[in-house]
């Protein structure tokens, strides 16, 4: 087998099993010159080959290709059949999907430029629509790699090339995180598609035989088995090195399928959850004691932010540019003038929040609006951006004051998992759920209300709390305030049964005042691109 080592690209998309191997991608075809190319037993002679690959899964999370900000992309040249490349980074993709789709954000992007952008606006997307394809195609690029990783790092494959025991063991480390790392994409999956494509390790790369499409509830089971399974292997909560899984990690991720199980299997497993919510509090993770907007700034790495990130995906304005990720968040939450209060020398006038969500979250200090602005909170016109509240969230200036290592690309990091949403999942779980300490409940809201200089509730504020819809709205609006463009609101939205009915924000539906929306709008749909690739695929109802 040739293996090139920056170019995984062929071998990952083929065992992403999005295709059968006899399918045609322009992509699969790509050359490249031979001094590019190794076999795997060259790659794999050298000892640190191992945590190579590992990273490349990692910094599939943050980065879309091998030239950084934009060139050689993982998913193959636009040109070719591939997504845009911008609109494949991982967490911009995910991001637009929950947030766009909700009342914490709306995009004024124009379709020219965005093609199918605003059906995101509007909850009106289709199965060809390109950001849904881009981020479908990202999530099991990210799957193939884990795959072949394992593949390549069985005892059988260690022993014959003579791997010392010593990197064994490491290696032992490095595939539970490989694992976990697989098991974040199939959970974004199963909460975005519902059933889907599948396959592990064990699936044969060239056998002619297409992967089957597996059920939510199969995937849910699966994932839940792979992190079980883990666990021993994984290192000690905060252990690690930054921006690598632990056992923490693995927790929070349990504790989130758990608590959203009966959305995804009709089963509740809130039991489950609050058993694992509570290791994870129980941790030497903390809420971070410094000011609020620092969890968000350019050094969150090493300003007090780091304890509270649980899972962060790292950035650097140097080292990993992309155009999505916090660089996309930034950019594209303002306007040049209020960019440059961030540390970027630019702004893409692009997503606000409306006026629904402004209304829920009150004056909290926690939502940080753009100083000075007074464009109105009401959206006529979702394309003009001077219409909605300006926020604010990441930023690349530091804690000290000083900007970011790049003018333009984030060094903030994304924390995909951090201690503010475990104590907010806890309190959903008490008050909603009524598992768990009301009391512990109050204490860990009060604990972020204070953080942040806000006012703390009381005892009394949760007794008032006596129909189950009041008692869901009160945990929105607490995750709204501290977790707001974090990428949580669609999945908590459907929680907690307010994303159909229930609760309405404008252009919801495609219309002005908003509208209620079909059922079938929880789930997204498996695009139309790969649907083609492989008859074992069925598409979602309603699409």
């Amino acid at each position: 087998m040739k293996l090139n080592i920056l170019k995984l690209r062929n071998l990952a998309i083929a065992s992403a099993f999005l295709l059968s191997i006899t399918s045609c991608l322009n992509d699969l075809d790509v050359k490249v010159n031979d001094d590019e190319l190794y076999t795997s037993e060259q790659f794999y002679a050298n000892p640190e080959s191992y945590k190579q690959f590992l990273a490349k899964i990692y910094a599939g999370l943050a980065v879309t290709g091998q030239t950084s900000p934009n060139g050689n992309s993982d998913l193959g040249a636009e040109a070719d059949g591939g997504p845009n490349e911008g609109f494949s980074q991982y967490i911009r993709g995910y991001w637009q999907l929950q947030e766009l789709t909700t009342d914490e954000a709306i995009i004024a992007w124009g379709e020219s430029d965005n093609p199918g952008i605003r059906d995101l606006n509007f909850n009106t997307w289709n199965a060809d629509n390109k950001f849904n394809e881009a981020f479908f195609a990202r999530i099991f690029f990210q799957v193939g790699l884990v795959n072949e990783f394992l593949r390549e790092t069985t005892d059988e494959k260690l022993s014959s090339r003579g791997v010392s025991a010593d990197l064994k063991t490491q290696i032992k480390i490095f595939r539970a995180e490989a694992r976990f790392l697989r098991a974040l994409s199939y959970y974004h999956a199963i909460d975005i598609y519902g059933k889907m494509p599948f396959a592990t390790e064990d699936y044969v790369i060239g056998s002619g035989v297409k992967p089957p499409m597996q059920s939510r509830e199969y995937v849910f089971n699966y994932i839940i088995g792979e992190l079980n399974d883990i666990d021993a292997d994984l290192v000690a909560p905060k252990t690690n090195e930054y921006g690598r899984a632990d056992k923490a990690a693995a927790w929070m991720l349990k504790a989130k399928l758990y608590q959203n199980a009966k959305v995804y299997t009709g089963v509740d497993k809130s039991t489950e959850a609050l058993t694992e919510i509570t290791k994870v509090i129980g941790s030497p993770y903390k809420i971070a004691t410094i000011p609020y907007a620092n969890l968000f700034k350019a050094d969150n790495n090493i300003n007090g932010a780091q304890d509270e990130a649980i899972f962060p995906i790292t950035f650097d304005g140097i080292k990993t540019k992309t155009y999505g990720g916090t660089t996309f968040l930034i950019l594209a939450s303002c306007v040049k003038s209020v960019g440059a209060t961030l540390g970027v020398n630019d702004g893409w006038a692009g997503f606000r929040a409306r006026q629904e969500f402004i209304q829920s979250v009150g004056s909290d200090a926690r939502v940080m609006k753009v100083s000075g602005n007074t464009d109105p909170a009401s959206i006529s016109d979702y394309s003009k951006f001077e219409e909605g509240t300006k926020l604010i969230k990441y930023s690349n200036i530091k804690s000290t004051g000083g900007n970011g290592s790049d003018g333009i690309f984030a060094d903030a990091d994304f924390a995909l998992f951090r201690m503010g949403d475990a104590y907010l999942m806890y309190a959903e779980l008490a008050i909603v759920n009524g598992k768990g300490s009301t009391a512990t409940a109050l204490n860990y809201i009060n604990a972020l209300r204070t953080r942040a200089g806000v006012t703390n509730i009381s005892m009394s504020d949760i007794n008032a709390l006596t129909s189950t819809d009041a008692k869901e709205m009160f945990i929105l609006n607490e995750r709204a305030k501290e977790l707001y463009w974090e990428g949580t609101r669609r999945q908590d939205l459907i929680r907690l049964n307010h994303y159909v009915s229930g609760y309405t924000w404008q252009w919801k539906g495609g219309i002005q005042n908003g509208n209620s929306i079909a059922s079938t709008r929880t789930l997204f749909p498996i695009p139309n691109k790969y649907l083609n690739l492989n008859s074992n695929l069925s598409q979602n109802p309603g699409y």
